[in-house]
């Protein structure tokens, strides 16, 4: 009888580990376009770090709002330089995460690349220097938490 309850203890611990694994690895939130292609869901506020050699270190809230691949970043509070309401990251995305990634400064548009955590609720940003920019004033990163 105590071997029976004790197979039976271990059998319901091991089924616990397994569905918490498989749900834990599960829960990215993720949107599934007309031509059946997978991709992150970005829509909700975001917690933003913003860093520029130009305007220093400013904290944001952005709004993410997404359309099929693509998406728009709008400014909650805004900074000196950009106010609330202005655009603050536009993109889109693919299976593998940003296809294409533009961060929106006081400078225009940035070239940019990110990557997206394995959970979705993460990301980093970072501009692309422009060649024709000695002083690296376009050199900007975002650094994205989900609310």
């Amino acid at each position: 009888m105590v071997k029976k309850t004790f197979a039976e203890v271990i059998c319901f611990i091991g089924l616990i580990i397994f569905i918490s694994t498989v749900y834990g690895q599960g829960s990215k939130k993720t949107i599934t376009l007309p031509n059946g292609e997978v991709v992150c869901d970005l829509n909700g506020e975001w917690d933003v770090v913003i860093e520029s050699v130009h305007a220093g270190t400013t904290k944001d809230v952005f709004k993410i709002t997404q359309q099929g691949s693509s998406f728009v970043a709008i400014r909650m509070m805004g900074n000196p330089y950009m106010p609330p309401g202005s655009e603050g990251a536009r993109g889109e995305l693919d299976k593998n995460g940003f296809k294409k990634v533009q961060i929106v400064s006081g400078m225009g548009l940035l070239d940019s690349k990110g990557q997206i955590s394995d959970d979705g609720n993460k990301m980093v940003i970072d501009s692309i220097k422009r060649p024709d920019d000695v002083h690296e004033f376009t050199k900007v990163r975002q650094t994205y938490t989900r609310k």
